[in-house]
């Protein structure tokens, strides 16, 4: 399994990127793909997620008034839509894939549920 972000960049407040999150080894028919970022000195923080619609997971999505997560399952690739970019979202930011087998209800905001991740992509928004 495999994940590869790309996208991230410097961008101004304001201002909009679209992280790309490219997947391999894994299919999406059967697992949730979660985006998270992490600032320095801080903990990893859970954005969004996205699974099939049978998938067992809760998705808070938490910041969908600015941040879009979509999926392409033909290419496998999930996208992270950041519109309105504030200077506090700078971080680098993950993507993680998951497994779901249906046995329990994985919590998609949880970074410890992930067993695969991507190397990450610097988003920089400046003021």
């Amino acid at each position: 399994v495999q994940l590869v972000e790309s996208g991230g960049g410097l961008v101004q407040a304001g201002g909009s990127l679209r992280l790309s999150c490219a997947t391999s080894g894994l299919t999406l028919d059967d697992h949730a793909i979660g985006w998270f970022r992490q600032a320095p000195g801080k903990e990893r923080e859970g954005i969004a997620c996205v699974s099939s619609p049978q998938g067992n997971i809760h998705c808070p999505n938490r910041m969908r008034g600015r941040f879009t997560i979509t999926a392409d399952n033909a290419k496998n690739v999930v996208y992270l839509q950041m519109n309105n970019l504030l200077t506090e979202d700078t971080s680098v930011y993950y993507c993680a894939a998951v497994k779901l087998s249906g046995a329990w209800m994985v919590v998609g905001d949880n970074p410890h549920e992930y067993d695969y991740w991507g190397q990450g992509t610097q988003v920089t928004v400046s003021s």
